[in-house]
């Protein structure tokens, strides 16, 4: 499986690489800032890869669509094994634009998620330093002018072995206004689009890493700096959704 190669290739560079090491915690602490510590229910994490969100957010279930030791459980994003309403917090790290029938996972994110539980989302963004960061030096397609497939089609079966990935997807879905109509049924919490360019210097996983990590803390400075022009630095967002309506 494409996705378990990946993982295990993530792996050896994440041992090897301590900046890549902060950087992701810097990302996890920003997504578990979004857990409401009120809610009744597991927070379960899907496509978990090498499951090291699990340092920042404790308790959090750690799946993916395959057997790993890095994981808790196997899990498909599309027929999950959870009962109805029994998710406080689902959580996608990097694995929104592997879904290619966003309509289908998300109503059964809906399903399993109690009343007013939460979708915290964190993938790629779009902005001018993003069509070169996604666009040229990342191996994924962003496929930004191919229509998103909404539902499955007739006949599907969600446990077939597909490799999919449209980096451009979370930035469509959520910043065009035209996809509004397809969020019924939950309430945007949060919307946050991020530079991380501390994160793109880094070289991520595989890429050479551009600066020493001594300058992380003035790194950090200027994405915060840069956060200010999304529309221009952008490369990460973050999407809070909350479960509306009835079940």
């Amino acid at each position: 499986m494409r996705h378990q190669e990946e993982a295990e290739r993530n792996l050896r560079f994440w041992e090897r690489k301590p900046l890549l090491r902060e950087i992701y915690r810097d990302f996890h602490r920003t997504i578990a800032a979004q857990v409401a510590p009120g809610l009744r229910g597991e927070i379960i994490e899907i496509g978990s890869g090498i499951g090291n969100l699990r340092d920042v957010v404790p308790g959090c279930v750690r799946t993916d669509s395959y057997p790993s030791p890095h994981i808790d459980r196997v899990e498909n994003a599309y027929a999950l094994t959870c009962g109805d309403a029994t998710v406080s917090h689902l959580i996608l790290f990097d694995v929104f634009h592997h879904l290619k029938y966003p309509g289908t996972a998300l109503r059964e994110f809906r399903r399993v998620l109690v009343p007013r539980g939460r979708l915290i989302l964190f993938d790629p963004y779009v902005s001018a330093l993003g069509l070169l960061v996604w666009g040229l030096a990342h191996p994924e397609p962003m496929l930004l002018f191919r229509p998103i497939q909404w539902e499955a089609p007739d006949g599907w079966s969600a446990t077939g072995d597909e490799y999919y990935a449209a980096a451009g997807n979370a930035t469509r879905l959520f910043g065009l206004r035209r996809h509004r109509t397809q969020l019924q049924g939950w309430s945007v919490l949060l919307k946050r689009r991020m530079s991380a360019i501390s994160y793109v210097a880094s070289g991520g996983y595989s890429g050479p890493q551009l600066y020493p990590a001594r300058w992380l803390p003035s790194m950090r400075t200027l994405d915060r700096l840069l956060d200010r022009f999304p529309l221009l630095f952008g490369t990460r967002l973050l999407v809070v959704l909350e479960k509306a309506g009835p079940s």
